[in-house]
């Protein structure tokens, strides 16, 4: 299917299929449901494609309004629209960069993983933290070497939290060279579910949020064909990601902005379901404290986005999206105590949706960057700090 070309209704159909997403998202929490029909309701709606430029058959959106469309998917169901961020998050540095001239062999990959979402439907993945160090690039103990007649590259680790686990059809792993000690050589390959040597544990028994399907991977000597080097550069990641940090930092932030207006929602619902309650000033003013807290997280994330938009990579967009990911996460606890405070029983009953969307909600603050991590972000920047030095912050 092809998405609209007017914003505002493709807005609406982020509304219409997470209508369809939002009956799924308990049986799937309760382990009943099946983990991918909400990936194949997504696809089947083309928004694999929201990033992918025009030209390309995609799109086009760029991050404010791609932030705006995955709040409403995860208004309807959270746990989809992280891992529809998963998606986004590998080919969303592409997308952004379509109408830059690239070097042959990059340019051929850019083409090759616009063909492969719009004409192939595939679904892309991340798969970068490790049992050790979670997400730190610097950190990483995965290794890679050149195949004997140099025409692709030998992968070799473990990887941990690895969302969409069996769902993905190629996953963006991030290695070092097995003949270097150089932590910040870090390069991104794009590993297919089917290629030898790959395997998925488990899917985990989380708390919440196991709708993302995430589970351990295993990389036994994976081979891979040189094309699938991400833009065909070798120690490219570290560098993007230390200049361009939002896709790594705040690609999350519209799906759980999205979760938390789901759950002042469900306290809304509650609430006026009890005609004296609904009266009670109490009950009114945190209702509303909530609402003012809701307008200003949304605000900032709209800010961060038209920032990311208008100067990507530079030291405004950088800070905006560490402080709108620092609001949101930080938002979760405050609805949390409102809600059990407001709703009772009906916060911690496993009968009452509003139980499931907090254990979702908390998880915000799990996701990169963890609030301390973008507090230390927004201190160094206000105190001219050069972030742009890869020493500057533990990447």
């Amino acid at each position: 299917m092809t998405l609209p070309d007017d914003f505002d209704k493709i807005l609406e159909a982020a509304h219409q299929v997470g209508r369809k997403l939002a009956p799924l998202a308990a049986g799937v929490d309760a382990r009943t449901g099946d983990l991918r029909e909400p990936y194949d309701l997504l696809a089947e709606a083309g928004f694999l494609t929201l990033l992918v430029p025009r030209r390309a058959g995609g799109a086009g959106l760029g991050f404010a309004d791609y932030w705006r469309v995955l709040s409403a998917v995860g208004f309807h169901n959270g746990a989809a629209a992280l891992g529809l961020n998963m998606h986004n998050a590998v080919i969303g540095p592409l997308c952004e960069s379509a109408d830059t001239p690239l070097p042959p062999m990059a340019e051929e990959f850019r083409t090759w993983l616009f063909d492969e979402v719009v004409d192939g439907r595939k679904i892309f993945a991340s798969a970068a933290s490790e049992p050790a160090g979670g997400a730190k690039l610097r950190g990483l103990q995965t290794r890679y070497r050149r195949t004997d007649d140099g025409e692709g590259f030998v992968i070799t680790g473990e990887k941990s939290f690895v969302s969409l686990a069996g769902i993905a059809d190629y996953y963006a792993v991030p290695a070092r060279p097995e003949d270097s000690d150089d932590p910040g050589r870090i390069s991104h390959f794009l590993v297919s579910k089917d290629d030898p040597g790959v395997r998925f544990g488990e899917i985990h028994n989380l708390t919440a949020m196991y709708g993302t399907s995430t589970a351990n991977m295993t990389l036994d000597a994976v081979t891979v064909p040189r094309f699938r080097l991400f833009l065909g550069i070798e120690g490219l990641s570290l560098p993007k990601v230390i200049r361009e940090p939002h896709w790594m930092v705040a690609g999350y932030t519209g799906a759980y902005l999205g979760i938390a207006e789901a759950v002042q929602q469900a306290v809304v619902d509650h609430v006026t379901a009890s005609p004296k309650k609904a009266e009670s000033a109490v009950v009114q003013r945190t209702v509303g404290l909530n609402a003012a807290r809701l307008h200003a997280a949304r605000a900032l994330v709209e800010r961060a986005g038209e920032a990311v938009d208008l100067g990507r990579g530079g030291a405004t967009a950088n800070t905006l999206v560490h402080a709108a990911k620092y609001a949101v996460a930080d938002l979760g606890p405050e609805l949390a105590r409102a809600a059990v405070s407001l709703c009772g029983s009906a916060a911690v009953s496993r009968a009452k949706p509003i139980e499931r969307l907090l254990r979702e909600l908390q998880y915000g603050a799990v996701m990169p960057a963890k609030p301390e991590e973008c507090l230390e972000y927004l201190g160094k920047a206000a105190l001219g700090v050069d972030l742009r030095d890869e020493n500057a912050f533990s990447w």
